[in-house]
């Protein structure tokens, strides 16, 4: 990762980071049920597929939550910290994944 990632932490707002966590809570019981469903030989396949694209699903809003706090607490103010080069090199490694 960039340099401009050292220097800055994560800065949700706290409705925003209550709402990640409790997302978070939710995926770990939606994993925790697809591991027992695996267990379970009579559980069709498409059950499990429902619950895995539940949790991409979880994982895409925290996801987004998180980008959304990166774009408004680093990347708008990026110009007046002189590290524009450095944010736009982040956001491009980060935009891989999405």
């Amino acid at each position: 990762m960039s340099e401009v990632s050292t220097h800055h932490g994560l800065h949700l707002d706290p409705g925003a980071r209550e709402n990640a966590r409790r997302r978070l809570l939710s995926i770990r019981g939606h994993v925790e049920g697809i591991l027992r469903m695996l267990e379970d030989d009579s559980v069709y396949c498409v059950d499990i597929l429902k619950q895995v694209k539940a949790v991409n699903g979880g994982l895409d809003k925290v996801a987004d939550l998180v980008l959304k706090s990166h774009l408004k607490d680093h990347v708008v103010t990026a110009h007046e910290r002189g590290d524009v080069g450095d944010i736009v090199e982040e956001l491009m490694e980060v935009l891989k994944y999405r």
